[in-house]
């Protein structure tokens, strides 16, 4: 598994995400996950549950390194939310 920053690259408003750290296999799947992974909200491209405040459009992706061998799921390790 693999870490990876997404980082908005248009203007975050009140209440939105800014951006995440995720642990993926691919950089594809990385891009789909939503900062709050929830089952509310897990993933972006299944047409469902898509939140107003990520904008997959608008997104920078960086590699960050290979996760801990325990870490051998897709999860958020944490995100930044602009809350005012």
């Amino acid at each position: 598994m693999k870490l990876y920053l997404l980082t908005r690259t248009d203007q975050v408003g009140y209440d939105e995400f800014v951006s995440f750290v995720v642990c993926a296999k691919s950089k594809t799947e990385a891009l789909t996950i939503h900062p709050a992974y929830t089952l509310k909200y897990p993933k972006f491209n299944t047409g469902e549950g898509t939140c107003p405040s990520w904008a997959p459009k608008n997104i920078k992706i960086e590699y960050l390194g290979e996760a801990a061998p325990h870490l051998c799921v897709v999860c958020v390790i944490c995100s930044s939310f602009n809350a005012g």
